[in-house]
């Protein structure tokens, strides 16, 4: 055990030099990318309501990219959350304050749930914020009929990548938590404030029913995909969870995060979320510096999760702890 301890301690020593010269942004690198994703996005999203007029088959075909430039820009907005995006804490804030009305998220909130997220991720002992809701097997099997009825509904991929992604989005996010901080309560309600006065012009502007038909395809399609990449960057086997007394930061980032392998043009949209294990690492890198960390350094060339075989964690939904891996409602059985 001592001897594993000391290789864990060497590797965290050797990682943080690695991804140190990494964790600077590039500011016309950052700009540029704001303008190839955002103007993008907004001329999209009029084509499509411009198309209303010759055939609403051709504007939900065009959501698809539309949506695609929308996950591309949550990136963006999650950078600047990790203040990874500009060098200046300002800089960040400011971008990530306009992204979060046009991505239906407040900013303060979210960074502030997400940061929980990283630093707890893989820790059985500290779930429950800023995570997909996971249950070990031993919990389920003593939770009341109730709260297995919930956890099935939610764990279910037609609920979870569809309508649920979609109501995180567009309406669980426009209520604050009871145990927000005052920044993160306001930071929820002045984006709903933004919210209701860009929306609420747009809809007299155009009607409120060529927004919808408009908007909720493309919002739609950018949830399911986004709580999928979200998803699939810790529901895999083999994967990582402990408890608290035994966990370990350098283990969660490189053993319980994905390398999500995704095809370019996919690996572009999604802003190299795919080197998740890097990001968990040095949430300080910018996106569009991830993929040369992992170019340049053998210790970060982990087995990549292929983007076939990430569909066979639609099927883990609870942490055996005895078995030390995820699990599908199947192993249930053997406690009948």
């Amino acid at each position: 055990m001592d001897r594993i301890a000391n290789e864990i301690n060497a590797q965290k020593v050797r990682w943080q030099t690695l991804v140190a010269k990494y964790q600077f942004p590039d500011v016309w690198r950052s700009i540029w990318q704001v303008l190839n994703t955002m103007i993008p996005f907004f001329v999209l999203w009029y084509v499509m309501y411009r198309l209303m007029d010759v055939s609403y088959w051709l504007t939900l075909l065009l959501a698809i990219p539309t949506a695609g430039f929308m996950v591309r820009g949550f990136i963006i907005f999650h950078d600047c959350c990790h203040g990874s995006f500009f060098k200046t804490a300002k800089a960040n804030d400011r971008l990530g304050l306009l992204l979060g009305v046009v991505m239906l998220t407040p900013y303060y909130l979210w960074k502030h749930e997400h940061a929980i997220h990283h630093a707890t991720a893989g820790d059985l002992d500290r779930r429950g914020i800023g995570d997909v809701w996971t249950m070990t097997v031993e919990e389920y099997m003593a939770s009341p009929w109730w709260k297995k009825a919930a956890y099935r509904v939610m764990r279910n991929p037609l609920i979870l990548f569809t309508i649920g992604s979609f109501l995180v989005f567009a309406l669980f996010q426009r209520f604050v938590p009871s145990n927000a901080g005052r920044r993160e309560k306001n930071s929820v309600l002045w984006t709903n404030l933004a919210l209701f006065g860009i929306l609420g012009w747009l809809m007299f502007a155009i009607g409120w029913k060529a927004f919808l038909m408009v908007e909720v395809p493309i919002l739609f399609i950018a949830c399911s995909a986004g709580v999928w990449l979200f998803y699939v960057q810790h529901n895999f086997d083999p994967t990582y969870w402990e408890r608290h007394d035994k966990w370990n930061f350098f283990q969660a980032g490189m053993d319980g995060s994905s390398f999500y392998k995704l095809p370019k043009v996919l690996q572009w949209f999604t802003g190299n979320i795919g080197f998740h294990h890097i990001h968990h690492l040095s949430p300080k890198i910018p996106n569009y510096k991830l993929e040369q960390c992992h170019r340049e350094n053998p210790l970060f060339q982990i087995e990549p999760l292929s983007f076939m075989e990430s569909f066979k964690g639609l099927f883990y939904r609870l942490w055996d702890e005895e078995r030390g891996r995820l699990v599908g409602f199947d192993v249930l059985k053997q406690y009948r």
